[in-house]
């Protein structure tokens, strides 16, 4: 809890200054000594023009009306700072205080009832602000009840002060936690000594009809606990069952009972009234006691559409009781809470969403090609907008090749984040026909195009081949990548910019280069290398070096690990270095050595399936992988057969030993074969039932010049028993 300081009272004499007794809640209220007795100025009249009750009436001394006292107006207002509302006059010769005038507390902390001070019947100027012959209010004239103050809340100006002060708490908040924390910090201890917030579950978002029972779940509590008091013992804290205010419990509200009725109603009512009277029960559950009379007040949560749930605001039997004026107060609190409440969930859907939405744009796995190993990073440029256009992917290929890609659309909103998520939707369709990357990014500035004029996007598509250790780049506006040799030497490769995807009408340009075994590729955004503090080629030069100095650690003959090599990257980013989104995708080439591979060609003749047969098996007696001759020998014979039938060309085939051993068979006809259940009288139609039983994983990829068949089978172990379903 804040500690406030109190203000001075003035320049009474220190003999008259009273002592102020301990808070009923155990902390203390005092009056502060006077800095200086003689001369020390005390606080400004406190006449307030906008208060309805006549001012001369409440203190006796006409002269305290005066509303063109200039400290007199700054201080009337309720919204006034407080060091207006506690200024110093500058001089003896200024306004004097109103001895009769009670004291204001400072802003969001409100005098507590109970503790009056007890003061001298007379004094300077008259009789202090203790209460009115026999112990009645000055106010109202009315009796007090006994143990309360004059300096309960009463005043309208207090109430305004707390109400602004805890609005205000409450408005910082901006999840659905920070709000309800707010409510309870604002008003315990400074309104109630404890309060119970019960929201509905789940709460409903936006203009959607909650289904089913409204359920009212306690979602915080908070109170005061035992405080020493001035006499070295403890003030009791509010007499409250433990479990009422320490478990979590779920209430459903009955159609037409009275809990149900209170929240209609939407107003606070006191714990006495009819409807309270069986609500509370029903809220809380039953045999759990609160504060009876007026020290409790149920006050319904009402957001943009539909009650939400209740705040329940409880004093303890000792404490002055809430009056008529505090339920506009729970009134108030309870009106901005819930409709910040209603905001939040607004904002955490919409984050919800926007998280799904990115989550769902980029790959939730990185693929496991041949010859290849990946690892990807991706920052977004601030918490609060965790969507933008930045985007990364790796495609497998035919061939065991791999397409590399990254991107970034301008912009980070929802719209940039929804063209990402087309462009790198089309990116996989154009990747599937095994276009070259300078038709890729061809294809995909025209897709720019036809989503909008402005529209733009940098990209860079490579596809690497871990056959013939080579990588084919194409760039549209993007950096370049840079290139991690064995030996710790990083180069920035030269590849033609291009032009950005959608501004129309240009060509890319393609070049192929080398890309040796254990070298590493890293492609990223330009959220890496630029921000407002570095340009472009400043921020390239200093990855250069980063990952030059990174190589060294490892030695010339060892390349860093991956993921460390990806984090320190992203360790070079400085505090002012995060202006934009950042994708970062690092490929890690091995390779396939040469005499891992069996390549031929195969003309389509009826003797090419049992020569298939005669080169596999050669091939696996090389390999010492005998053990898989049957099943190779089927499976290349049933797959070449089938090749061989509708091929006007020859017939590739090729095997891979890798981790797993990798068949296949090209042709010049583009349609795909399917799986599909022969019937007992058809001659053909089980080839592909065989490969789906034996194999690992197999599959059919279209080519621009017809189609591949491929299929896998594990080393050292039976196909049939390790073999993946599709």
């Amino acid at each position: 809890m804040t500690e406030h300081p109190i203000p001075d009272e003035g320049r009474q004499p220190r003999a008259a200054r009273p002592i102020a007794p301990a808070d009923p809640r155990g902390a203390l209220v005092r009056a502060p000594e006077a800095r200086n007795t003689t001369g020390a100025p005390g606080l400004p009249a406190q006449a307030r023009t906008n208060d309805p009750t006549p001012t001369a009436s409440r203190t006796g001394d006409p002269a305290s009306s005066r509303t063109g006292d200039p400290a007199s107006s700054r201080t009337g207002d309720p919204a006034a700072s407080p060091s207006d509302e506690h200024a110093q006059s500058s001089g003896a010769a200024g306004p004097q205080p109103d001895p009769h005038r009670p004291r204001p507390a400072p802003e969001g902390v409100p005098s507590q009832p109970g503790a009056e001070p007890s003061r001298p019947a007379g004094g300077p100027g008259g009789p202090g602000p203790g209460p009115g012959p026999g112990g009645e209010e000055r106010r109202t004239g009315q009796p007090r009840p006994p143990g309360s103050g004059p300096a309960a809340m009463r005043r309208d100006g207090d109430r305004l002060r707390f109400v602004g002060a805890a609005t205000r708490r409450i408005a910082r908040g901006i999840d659905l936690d920070e709000i309800v924390m707010g409510l309870c910090r604002a008003t315990v201890p400074t309104f109630s000594d404890a309060i119970l917030v019960y929201l509905r579950d789940p709460l409903p978002v936006g203009e959607e009809r909650p289904s089913g029972a409204l359920v009212l779940r306690l979602r915080r509590t908070d109170r005061i606990p035992e405080e020493p008091d001035t006499e070295g013992g403890t003030m009791p804290a509010l007499q409250l069952q433990p479990d009422l205010v320490t478990t979590a419990e779920l209430c459903e509200v009955r159609p037409g009972g009275a809990l149900a009725e209170v929240l209609r109603g939407v107003r606070p009512v006191f714990a006495d009234s009819p409807g309270a009277r069986a609500a509370l029960p029903e809220l809380l559950g039953e045999g759990r006691t609160v504060p009876t009379g007026q020290r409790t007040i149920l006050a319904p949560l009402r957001g943009r559409r539909r009650v939400i749930g209740a705040a329940v605001f409880l004093r303890r039997p000792d404490r002055h009781p809430f009056e008529a004026d505090d339920l506009l107060v729970a009134a108030q609190l309870a009106t901005h809470s819930a409709l910040g409440i209603d905001k939040a969930v607004l904002y955490g859907r919409e984050a919800y969403i926007a998280d799904e939405l990115q989550r769902t744009m980029l790959p939730e796995t990185l693929p496991r090609p041949t010859g290849v190993r990946l690892a990807s990073r991706y920052l977004p440029a601030a918490e609060t907008a965790r969507v933008g256009g930045d985007w990364y992917d790796a495609i497998p290929l035919p061939g065991s090749r791999v397409a590399l890609v990254v991107g970034d659309v301008m912009g980070h909103s929802m719209t940039s984040a929804a063209i990402m998520g087309q462009l790198r939707t089309t990116a996989q369709t154009l990747a599937g026909l095994d276009l070259p990357p300078q038709e890729v990014l061809h294809h995909l500035d025209e897709q720019a195009q036809r989503l909008g004029s402005d529209r733009m996007a940098t990209c860079l598509y490579a596809v690497y081949d871990p056959v013939a250790h080579r990588i084919t780049i194409a760039n549209a506006g993007h950096p370049p990548p840079v290139l991690l040799h064995l030996g710790g030497r990083a180069e920035v490769l030269r590849v033609p910019p291009g032009a950005p995807i959608g501004v129309g009408g240009v060509d890319f340009e393609a070049v192929e280069l080398d890309a040796p075994a254990g070298a590493t590729l890293l492609l990223y955004t330009d959220g890496l290398v630029e921000s407002r503090l570095r340009d472009v080629w400043t921020g390239i030069e200093q990855l250069r070096e980063r990952l030059a100095a990174t190589a060294q650690l490892t030695g010339p003959d060892h390349p860093p690990p991956l993921e460390a090599l990806c984090d320190e990257v992203l360790d070079m980013l400085g505090p002012g270095d995060r202006d934009d989104d950042i994708a970062l995708l690092a490929a890690r080439f091995d390779g396939i050595a040469p005499s891992d591979v069996a390549y031929w060609f195969l003309e389509p003749e009826d003797a090419t399936p049992s020569r298939a047969r005669r080169l596999a098996r050669s091939a696996l007696e090389r390999w010492g992988l005998q053990e898989l001759t049957d099943s190779v020998e089927l499976l290349v014979s049933e797959v070449v057969t089938n090749a061989v039938r509708y091929a006007s060309r020859p017939v590739t085939l090729r095997l891979l030993r890798t981790d797993v051993l990798r068949c296949e068979v090209g042709d010049d006809v583009p349609q795909l074969p399917r799986l599909r259940q022969a019937r007992a009288t058809d001659e053909g139609g089980r080839g592909l039932y065989l490969v789906n039983r034996l194999a690992r994983r197999w599959g059919a990829t279209r080519l621009s010049t017809g189609k591949v068949v491929w299929f896998e089978l594990n080393h050292g172990s039976n196909p049939d028993s390790s073999r993946t379903k599709r």
